[in-house]
């Protein structure tokens, strides 16, 4: 009985120092090299994504304190200023595009 212990201990140690091994030579090539990278970029671009929705909520949060002490100090509500002078709201302009390195060389062989 003790023979046949030994030999299931021996047989589990084998598969997993097998598979260990297997794993970390897998590591070293550069398919597991190149899967190591992508991993670490998914889990920066996540990080950063958590990072800039943090961002956003505070400063919402602190938007929204600061219209409040602004009305309490003043009794004006920030958005009713626009509609007491008879305002519009400002704008955007719409952004232009930049302007592409073909057409610069274009412009560039015309004149």
């Amino acid at each position: 009985m003790k023979r046949l212990f030994w030999l299931g201990v021996g047989v589990a140690t084998g598969v997993a120092l097998s598979r260990k091994a297997r794993d970390t030579a897998h590591a070293v090539t550069p398919a597991g090299i190149a899967g190591n990278v992508g991993d670490a970029v998914r889990e920066l671009a996540g990080a950063i994504g958590a990072f800039g929705a943090d961002v956003r909520a505070g400063m919402s949060e602190r938007e929204g304190q600061l219209t409040d002490e602004v009305e309490r100090r003043s009794g004006v509500t920030p958005g009713a200023r626009h509609a007491l002078t008879g305002a519009t709201a400002p704008q955007r302009r719409p952004r232009r595009a930049e302007p592409r390195a073909t057409d610069a060389r274009a412009r560039r062989a015309d004149g």
